[in-house]
This record gives C-alpha cells, structure tokens and sequence, in this order.
C-alpha cells in the first residue's frame, strides 16, 4: 500500500504537470546519469513494514531497459514529497511563494549576502521551518544595512542593531516613520511596515532555535509558518528596494559632451 500524504489533493493537477516537469529537467541538470539520478530518488523513497505489511510513500518505476523512469517516477509522487524535492534542488514554486522569481531577480546582483542568505533559507522551509524563519530575518536585515550604507543617506545606526531598528530607521529616511505629521495612508503603511518588521524580529527570536530553547519552549514545526515569512520577507524587501530606487536612483557616470565642430570630419 501507499503511505498517504495530505497534500496530495490540495494543489491543482495542472500546477503539478508543471512542476514535475521543471523537477524532472533539474534533476537531470543536476545527476545527469542514471545511476546518480536513481541514488538521488532512493533519498526520497521511504519503506515501512514487512512483506505482510508492506507500505511505500511512492513506488519507483523501472524502464524496459532496467533503469529509472524518472518521469512515471515524479507523476506517482504525492504532492508534498513533489514539493519538498522542488525546494531541495531550487525550482521555483511561485503558486507557494508568490514572490519569490521576482525576488531572486531583484537582489541577487545587488545584494549578494541577502541573495545568498535567502537560498539557504528557502532550502530549509520544509525540513528546518525555524532556521528558514531565522535566515528570512537575516536577509531582509542584510537588504537594509545595504541600502543604509548609500553615502547619500545620513545615519548613525549601528550595524549590529536588530531588523526592527534597522528597520524604523530606513523608514524615516523614506519619510514613511509613522509620526501624528503624516496623512493617515501613509502613516497606516508605515506602521504595517514596523509591525511586519517586528514580527518576523520576535518569531526569529522567540519561536526558534536561534537562540537556544528549553524542552518547554515552543519552536516552530510547522512550515506554513516559514511560507508565510518568507512571503512576508520578499513583498517588504522588493517595496523597500523599489521605493530606495525611486528616492535614490543609482548614480550614472556622463560621458562627456562632445562639440561637433570641433570633428575633424
């Protein structure tokens, strides 16, 4: 029999064409021979019982040649195995994380340590929820420290401070620090922006390993909760980039002009 998975029946068939379809062509990229593409799958392959008794979270397919049908393979898989190999090799799932391509786009050339910090991040959202929260932290505080090191912003905050100082310090050199001057809009989002900030702040220092916890304390298990960060990590860190860009766009060196008479043709 088949060990059975919840979502298995939550996520749409269409989207899982697409996705066995994108996992089968990155572990190929990745193993390339047989061999190692079977080796990697036997990681994922779980067994239990006995031959009277015998359970399996999916069976392997052979081809007529004896080695692994990779495709058949992937399509018998469930869902929640299909996306936990997704998020190990690095495939995008924009259905669970909406914002994620665009995320990675927008700051893997300019900021590197962010870049970097996310994809471990975004790697341990199923087997590690608590660490993927921690490194969510850490990248959206790495994203701010860059943009506060412009020589064209003026502050004296220090680099060790925490995401929500980093944080409310950005916010007023954006002008969006909610102050009683502000209209009610934008004093709303700033806000927003501070309570997004903390929360993600306090889940990283309360609810994970990050600071060390007693058998009493409550740490986070379940990966809807790294989700929810890590989506709440990329749609702060694209408006605080896209709105650094408009209050400070990237300086551009001019060629000098020159004066057509002075050609000598």
């Amino acid at each position: 029999m088949l060990i059975e998975l919840s979502m298995q029946n939550t996520i749409s068939p269409k989207y899982l064409m697409k996705l066995t379809s994108d996992v089968e062509q990155a572990i190929w990229a990745q193993y390339s021979s047989h061999k190692n593409v079977r080796f990697y799958i036997d990681k994922w392959h779980l067994e239990e019982g006995d031959w009277n008794n015998y359970g399996e979270n999916f069976r392997i397919i052979k081809a007529p040649h004896g080695e692994i049908d990779l495709a058949s393979t992937l399509h018998g898989i469930d869902g929640e195995t299909l996306m936990k190999i997704a998020i190990d090799l690095g495939v995008e799932t924009p259905d669970f994380i909406p914002c994620i391509p665009t995320f990675r786009n927008e700051i893997k050339s300019t900021y590197t340590t962010a870049s970097g910090t996310f994809e471990k991040a975004f790697k341990e959202i199923e087997s590690h929820p608590d660490i993927a929260i921690g490194l969510a932290n850490s990248a959206l505080e790495s994203i701010i420290k860059e943009i506060l090191k412009d020589g064209r912003i003026s502050t004296a905050i220090k680099p060790s401070e925490t995401l929500y100082a980093q944080a409310s310090e950005l916010l007023k050199v954006f002008q969006l620090f909610p102050n009683s001057s502000l209209p009610v809009k934008i004093k709303t989002i700033g806000s927003s922006m501070l309570a997004i900030n903390q929360s993600i702040e306090k889940l990283r220092s309360e609810k994970t390993n990050v600071h060390g916890k007693t058998e009493t304390d409550y740490v986070i298990t379940d990966p809807l909760y790294a989700y929810f960060v890590l989506n709440s990590v990329t749609t702060v860190g694209m408006f605080l980039n896209s709105y650094y860009k408009q209050k400070f766009p990237p300086i551009t060196a001019r060629l000098p002009s020159i004066e057509t008479d002075d050609l000598p043709f």
